[in-house]
């Protein structure tokens, strides 16, 4: 039986030696073939990478295919950044640097977009100061510092968050004067707290005192001095009289802002003509706003950064002098007319009062004020000194529809179209320079409004093209 059994199992091997070696040769070629073929298919499925080698094969693309994707995006990128530079309202954006493109070879605008890098950097609140500020305890007295608080408005901070805690007074607070009195009378020492002040009462505060602790609007805590602001025509032609300046618009000014630095007498001044005036101020080394409400007055609490709070087209007055004058950079004042435009009703007054810059600046600030078209009621440029001048204007805000209207009509073949393109006539260029270059006929036709204010215009121009 045994025999029988392993004569069974080597029935497939040949007897003689020869076919013997033939017969293994060949089975180990048909292990070589298939061992082999094992091998390449294990790794053209990337059994045999590296882990991140594995995930670049499985989930990667061709190198052919990475080079045309790049390049179609890279020409996109090229052809819109072309188009961007050719526009001038886009010109101030700034594109940010990728990280870790060091080898790119495009270099980066230096021009900075004001919105990017000046109006951001207004509301980075330094937050060891913020911190400082909230560290407090609920319901018991708050610490003295209305200081920390106003640096921290003039940082950008504005408004405040609230806290819960009692606000300190000062320990030796007496009642105010009477109305009428209280108007043209310096106020109490001892109805302010001059902890954080270099002087200690309001005698010290003035103009003669070295050491007063501010130099905005010196001798404003001079009574003797404030009793002769606008009652009359000056020694210089820029200064404008309040009866002057409100015969302009008789009966029709009735409330307004005072946008400066100051202790009020502007708006004592225009009280006496039964006008209510808020004014904006800020304790600049000096107890402005408490001067301000010792006298009666409204002081408004507010920074050059901060969007006035009122609402559109309600004021009758604007004021302002002493505040906004040549150290002034043009974005920001700009944000600023644009702010008194918007609370400015139509009809309503900007009296300009002694604004004063350098002589070679007058030209550029001229413009900001003119910018908006308002009628000219008073404009007067005197000389301040050999470099610098002043300049103080009355100007009345127009109506609503100040600049025209711009239309479009063009031909293209049978196509007749109308577009509405822009009140401002100043975006004419940016507006019509890409459809200039279009195959079309085109006309554009602007309409000025009429002067009883309707919605209908007049054409006071039509240019033709093509």
């Amino acid at each position: 039986m045994a025999s029988i059994d392993a004569g069974s199992d080597n029935q497939f091997i040949p007897a003689d030696r020869s076919s013997q070696i033939r017969f293994w040769i060949v089975l180990g070629g048909l292990v070589i073939i298939v061992s082999v073929s094992s091998l390449f298919r294990f790794y053209s499925a990337g059994f045999f990478l590296h882990e991140e080698d594995i995930c670049r094969h499985f989930y990667g693309f061709k190198e052919n295919e990475i080079d045309f994707d790049v390049k179609a995006l890279s020409d996109r990128v090229e052809e819109v950044l072309s188009k961007m530079n050719s526009l001038q309202a886009l010109r101030q954006i700034r594109l940010p640097r990728v990280e870790g493109a060091s080898k790119s070879t495009i270099t980066e605008d230096p021009l900075i977009n004001f919105f990017i890098v000046e109006e951001i950097r207004k509301y980075i609140t330094p937050k060891k100061e913020l911190e400082e500020y909230m560290n407090y305890d609920v319901g018991s007295y708050c610490k003295d510092d209305w200081n920390l608080a106003q640096r921290l408005m003039i940082n950008g901070c504005d408004p405040l968050p609230r806290r819960r805690c009692l606000t300190r007074a000062s320990k030796l607070y007496q009642k105010p004067y009477a109305i009428n009195a209280s108007l043209w009378r310096m106020p109490d020492d001892r109805n302010v707290r001059w902890s954080n002040y270099l002087c200690r009462n309001f005698t010290c505060l003035s103009s003669k005192n070295p050491k007063r602790g501010y130099s905005k609007c010196t001798g404003c805590f001079e009574m003797d001095k404030e009793k002769v602001k606008w009652i009359g025509n000056g020694s210089i032609p820029v200064d404008f009289s309040v009866i002057d300046v409100l015969a302009v618009k008789p009966g029709e000014i009735r409330i307004g802002l005072d946008y400066g630095i100051g202790t009020g007498t502007f708006a004592a001044r225009m009280r006496e003509q039964n006008v209510t005036i808020v004014s904006t101020a800020l304790n600049l080394g000096a107890p402005f706003n408490e001067m301000i409400a010792l006298r009666g007055l409204v002081p408004l609490y507010a920074t050059l950064n901060q969007r006035l709070p009122f609402f559109d087209n309600t004021m009758d007055l604007i004021h302002t002098s002493g505040f906004l004058d040549g150290w002034i950079d043009l974005q920001l004042m700009d944000f600023i007319l644009f702010d008194w435009d918007r609370i400015l009703r139509p009809g309503g007054l900007l009296w300009v009062d002694r604004f004063f810059c350098s002589r070679k600046d007058l030209d550029d600030y001229m413009y900001m004020f003119l910018q908006f078209r308002y009628k000219k009621h008073k404009w007067v440029v005197s000389p301040k000194s050999k470099d610098e001048v002043y300049l103080s204007a009355l100007l009345e805000k127009p109506p609503s529809l100040r600049y025209g209207v711009l239309l479009l009509e063009f031909y293209y073949g049978d196509i007749t179209g109308l577009i509405f393109l822009s009140k401002n006539v100043t975006d004419l260029v940016y507006r019509c320079s890409p459809l200039i270059r279009l195959p079309l006929h085109f006309k554009l036709i602007m309409l000025r409004p009429r002067p009883s204010d309707g919605d209908d215009g007049e054409v006071v121009g039509v240019w033709i093209g093509r």
